[in-house]
């Protein structure tokens, strides 16, 4: 049994359920769109009601160095210094590990990171990351674990997993709220069952599945989100770190995955290229400059209520923000309404039947990034 998780539906491996957390309960399978430094990239936290956002997920570890936690203590929080009642999942920082710009070596403690605004070294323990998360106030926070990108020596993974029991464990120790273990391991199939023991010999309420979709071929990744999948317990929450695109979600959501987050669909919109039922549209294109039609003939969004094919490829081709904003909008609420039509399929036994319309929209390369 798990306290914060209840399974609703089954569809085979796939399920539909609430995770209940401090600011409302959160139907699964559920899409987060990232807002790592406490923004979803131009759009306001007003649009985030009439979107249907229940979840965002925001990154400890930009939060800390800016605004820092003074600043967001003082609001009272995270939730009201960006005026968001929805819950907010909160990323440790281990992750910023394969970025140069802020990692700098690793120890047995913890992780040698340079502070973005300083240069400063610091060292960023498990304990400092519950602390950040407790203080901000997260309702569902990650643990620090040891990332690795695709391609290292099984040697590096075995330290990797190592390290990221050791602090799941203080980590755990340290947290007063709800909180995810991440199982790591790569692409090796015994280190991720090894991972997978481990961190689930730690009672945590829910459990990820990290260090995939880090460069890896996608049949790879597959093959080890698969196998990760049968070690954790199916009683609690799966996530699955970094997973956007509608057709790898579905297929996701088909092997009993309950969570994702992905910049897929912001990054995708601020590059011109729309979601859409029929599969990715890129509105740069010349050949749309005379096309009147909305977007989506399904959708409902503001976007599409408002305004044409053909004026948002103008506001693209002129470099306007506006652009940016309403693809925004359209990209997200495409995912909103894909989860909901996935917790639909899974409810009424039709996720098969939704899997194909998004394999012929989607497939063939469809899912750019």
């Amino acid at each position: 049994m798990s306290d914060i998780f209840t399974i609703n539906s089954t569809s085979g491996k796939a399920r539909s359920g609430i995770i209940k957390t401090p600011h409302g309960n959160v139907k699964t399978p559920v899409f987060m769109p990232v807002a790592t430094k406490g923004t979803i990239k131009t759009i306001p936290s007003w649009d985030f009601k009439s979107l249907k956002i229940e979840m965002i997920i925001s990154n400890a570890f930009h939060l800390y160095f800016r605004p820092g936690l003074e600043i967001i203590k003082k609001f009272g929080g995270l939730h009201k210094f960006i005026n968001f009642e929805g819950s907010i999942f909160t990323d440790s920082g281990g992750f910023q590990m394969s970025n140069e710009d802020f990692y700098f070596g690793v120890r047995e403690n913890g992780i040698i990171f340079r502070d973005p605004v300083s240069g400063e070294k610091i060292l960023f323990t498990p304990e400092l990351s519950a602390k950040i998360q407790n203080e901000i106030g997260s309702d569902i926070a990650m643990a620090l674990d040891y990332v690795l990108p695709y391609g290292k020596s099984k040697r590096r993974m075995e330290e990797a997993i190592k390290l990221t029991y050791n602090w799941a464990k203080l980590f755990k120790e340290n947290r007063y709220g709800i909180s995810f273990g991440i199982v790591q391991g790569g692409t090796f199939k015994d280190l991720r069952e090894r991972s997978a023991n481990e961190i689930t010999s730690i009672d945590f309420e829910g459990y990820a599945i990290g260090g995939l979709s880090m460069g890896e071929p996608k049949e790879v990744m597959m093959d080890i989100l698969e196998y990760t999948i049968e070690l954790l317990p199916k009683e609690k929450p799966r996530y699955f770190m970094g997973l956007g695109s509608p057709l790898d979600i579905i297929k996701g959501v088909m092997l009993g995955i309950d969570i994702f987050d992905s910049v897929f669909p912001t990054r995708n919109a601020r590059h011109g290229l729309a979601l859409t039922w029929n599969g990715p549209v890129n509105l740069r294109k010349n050949y749309l400059k005379d096309n009147f039609n909305k977007l989506d003939e399904n959708c409902e969004c503001k976007t599409c209520k408002f305004y044409n094919i053909s004026y948002i490829h103008h506001l693209f081709k002129e470099n306007e923000i506006l652009g940016l904003y309403l693809l925004t909008i359209h990209n997200i609420n495409f995912m909103m309404d894909l989860m909901e039509k996935i917790r639909e399929g899974v409810e009424k036994n039709t996720i098969n039947e939704l899997y194909e319309k998004l394999e012929e929209a989607y497939g063939k390369n469809g899912d750019k990034k």
